[in-house]
């Protein structure tokens, strides 16, 4: 899907696992940034990473690294906007999201947000006890929406369902078996179960 970009959101403090970067923990003797990558890359046209500080660390993957564009750490929905004026520039019209620290999500991600809608596109899994649950930073979006979401950061909104119910978001439903495929890496305990998924599924 040459006409979609994708940017990976690394611009997370990781204060659960001590600070520093969660995408360049090692999984399975491999970063996951790189992991993240080697599902991502086929997907999109081409590929930028989110992340603050300084963007040297991750000059080894060869990726443009763009900071967010508000000030003071305001979460997910401003690396998104990070990722839409990167796309803008680019000449693209729309992007996909993925999380730097969730190395197992779907290798079909991009197609199947693609097909589920033309405008914001979150992907979704079943759970037994609440029903479809949505990942907000696993999304596709349009680049015509990036000042509306501008506006709304410096607003002061935060949550990114908040802004995505505002525009009616369509979801994309992924199975749940035999592991979540959007499991993600916040702690070391959820390292050793990301150890456990590469060994038992070797996704």
């Amino acid at each position: 899907m040459a006409e979609i970009l994708g940017v990976i959101l690394a611009g997370g403090l990781a204060r659960r696992m001590g600070g520093g970067d969660k995408s360049l923990k090692t999984l399975g003797a491999r970063p996951v940034l790189e992991r993240v990558l080697e599902r991502l890359t086929p997907q999109v046209g081409a590929l930028a990473l989110n992340a603050n500080g300084d963007p040297e660390r991750f000059a080894g993957f060869g990726l443009p690294v763009l900071p967010d564009s508000e000030p003071d750490h305001p979460g997910p929905l401003a690396g998104v906007l990070a990722g839409l004026d990167w796309a803008a520039g680019q000449g693209a019209q729309r992007i996909v999201t993925v999380a730097a620290d969730t190395p197992f999500f779907p290798t079909d991600l991009v197609a199947q947000l693609a097909n589920a809608g033309d405008g914001i596109v979150l992907a979704a899994t079943p759970h037994p006890e609440k029903g479809m649950m949505r990942h907000p930073t696993f999304g596709l979006w349009p680049v015509a929406l990036r000042e509306d979401l501008r506006g709304a950061l410096r607003g002061g909104l935060r949550k990114i369902v908040a802004w995505t119910d505002q525009h009616n978001a369509a979801t994309a439903a992924f199975p749940a078996e035999p592991f979540d495929p959007f499991f993600n890496i916040n702690t070391p305990e959820d390292m050793l179960a990301a150890e456990t998924i590469l060994r038992d599924h070797a996704p």
